[in-house]
């Protein structure tokens, strides 16, 4: 089993549009999003000029990635702020509008501390609001250098774990430049890798129900003329007893404490199985994504989304008669049940190593996540509890 399943394709290395931006019109500011449910068939930008259609862009996964899911936070605050809206409400719906990415309220959190510091300094309202705009714009450009480290970081250690390059890599779920301010988490390891000719191929789990890695990796991977293979979740498993698998690159959307990793569901079965076949296991989250308060795994709260995710098959941009409309696909009986976390929990004892931009935790331990804290913008806090940092 080997290249005949995928063909490189050449393109640009990035969307043509970013995954979000912050524009000023005439009209006002407003927040821009490339939409992601209509990836890949077309490139379509969503403009939020207020909290709500934010919120709602993020529960639907038109915006979506734990470090991007953080600066959309800290924008909308900026964008509610410059607008007159209430800051405090705010806050509030878009730090709840997904449980689990710990970086949205982290985003969130920075944007409103930048915010209250001016006006506790005296500052007028509209000065409150360009600190809170540049605060975000400050968490934006910090995760782009995140992102770059990462890369350098997470390439070494695969020459480290799998000297002579010719990589095989398992992906799963979306972890480029769609979900950050630079060229992503995971996938970012895997351009870097094959920038330098050392990717031989990036298998692309599918990633149900959504499709986020048939739609958005193979989107990425195909722009960037990678060599990549799109297969179903469940196929994984034949692909390592094949000896096809070199390693398994993940993001995540929060790491507690103990070093449990919540990622997209079906994470937690490729990190069995790469401990069974003795492949490497390794996750790739800026320091934005650890998250000390949570003591351990089991704590952590994992997102439950709309049964009809699994049951129906959606086609939400069809045009019927000259108007778009929605088309759901229902593939189960009338009535069945599902069972559908977006989330699931990985423990530490199952993970070869953590690349962050402040350094590569291996192996994972309390301990040693505790010292890439201490040392990267967990250091001091503004929300004063010291679990983010500037």
């Amino acid at each position: 089993m080997a290249d005949p399943y995928g063909v490189p394709q050449a393109g640009a290395e990035a969307p043509a549009m970013p995954a979000l931006r912050w524009e000023e019109p005439p009209e006002g500011p407003v927040v821009v999003l490339l939409d992601q449910t209509r990836l890949p068939a077309e490139e379509t930008e969503l403009v939020c000029t207020d909290v709500p259609a934010l919120v709602q862009a993020i529960r639907t996964l038109a915006v979506r990635g734990a470090p991007l899911l953080g600066i959309a936070g800290a924008y909308g605050v900026a964008l509610a702020a410059v607008r007159g809206f209430d800051v405090a409400e705010a806050a509030a719906a878009l730090s709840y509008a997904r449980p689990t990415a710990v970086n949205l309220a982290y985003g969130v959190r920075r944007a409103v501390a930048a915010y209250d510091e001016a006006l506790a300094a005296g500052g007028t309202v509209e000065k409150a609001a360009a600190a809170a705009l540049a605060e975000a714009r400050a968490v934006h450009a910090e995760d782009a250098r995140a992102s770059a480290r990462m890369a350098e970081l997470g390439l070494e250690l695969l020459g480290e774990l799998l000297p002579g390059g010719g990589h095989r890599i398992l992906t799963h779920c979306n972890t480029g430049a769609l979900v950050s301010g630079g060229e992503g988490t995971a996938f970012a390891v895997a351009l870097a890798a094959h920038r330098a000719g050392e990717l031989r191929r990036l298998w692309v789990d599918e990633t149900r129900p959504l499709l986020q890695g048939a739609r958005l990796t193979a989107y990425e991977a195909a722009r960037a003329g990678m060599a990549y293979t799109v297969l179903p979740d469940g196929a994984a498993g034949s692909l390592f007893a094949a000896g096809e698998v070199d390693a398994v690159l993940i993001g995540a959307d929060r790491i507690a404490a103990d070093g449990a990793v919540a990622n997209k569901v079906g994470s937690y079965p490729l990190a069995v199985l790469a401990r069974y076949h003795h492949v490497p296991f390794v996750v790739v989250a800026p320091t934005t994504t650890l998250d000390p308060e949570t003591e351990e795994g089991a704590l952590i709260e994992v997102e439950q989304r709309a049964g009809h995710e699994v049951t129906e098959i959606s086609l939400p941009h069809v045009y019927v008669g000259g108007a778009e409309t929605g088309v759901a696909l229902p593939v189960t009986p009338p009535g069945a049940q599902a069972y559908n976390p977006a989330f699931d929990v990985t423990p530490a004892e199952l993970v070869t190593a953590i690349v962050t931009e402040a350094g590569v935790v291996s192996p994972v331990t309390r301990d040693a996540l505790a010292e890439v804290c201490s040392t990267s913008r967990f250091g001091k806090s503004r929300s004063g509890n010291g679990m983010m940092a500037e």
